[in-house]
């Protein structure tokens, strides 16, 4: 299955303010590609987390996103940080798009836009979560938070892991 979607790249409609640094990384329970639920608090205490909120499946940005995710797999494990990508889109399409890359990373699905919502970072059309990135401690406290000017935009991993390298040193 081949879905192509674009995110334009001039939207001017921003998502409400995400969390901030500081705060309590708020807890979820999400459907996965896995065909588990994923619960954030199982996380606490053992790992660390970077939730990674991405538009859709199947567009330009967040395939080269996922891939870039599973590319450097063993260095976010060997940092002791799990990556859990989200978006809006059913588990169906995220599973169909996960296999279609053969993907490292299990992708979660907020497919009633709760979650992103809750983190702050729902496009204000209300259809797709903007990209947007929570680093959260083992605690569960969010150390590092970041949301793009706009979806078409991303994180390289080399940022991600230097911000993982200041809450993990």
């Amino acid at each position: 299955m081949s879905i192509v979607l674009s995110i334009p790249t001039s939207m001017t409609a921003a998502a409400s303010a995400p969390l901030p640094v500081g705060s309590q990384a708020p807890d979820f329970i999400a459907p996965a590609t896995s065909g588990a639920d994923i619960t954030l608090s199982d996380f606490r205490g053992r790992k660390h987390v970077l939730l990674a909120f991405f538009p859709a499946a199947f567009t330009e940005v967040c395939t080269s996103e996922m891939c870039a995710f599973s590319d450097d797999f063993d260095v976010f494990v060997s940092a002791d940080v799990e990556v859990l990508p989200i978006s809006v889109d059913t588990t169906d399409v995220l599973t169909s798009f996960r296999d279609q890359h053969a993907l490292k990373v299990d992708l979660l699905s907020d497919n009633t836009k709760a979650i992103a919502s809750q983190y702050g970072v729902l496009w204000a059309d209300g259809k797709i979560a903007n990209r947007a990135y929570f680093l959260i401690d083992k605690t569960g406290i969010i150390r590092w938070a970041h949301a793009e000017r706009h979806p078409g935009l991303r994180r390289e991993n080399e940022e991600i892991f230097r911000e993982i390298r200041s809450v993990t040193a």
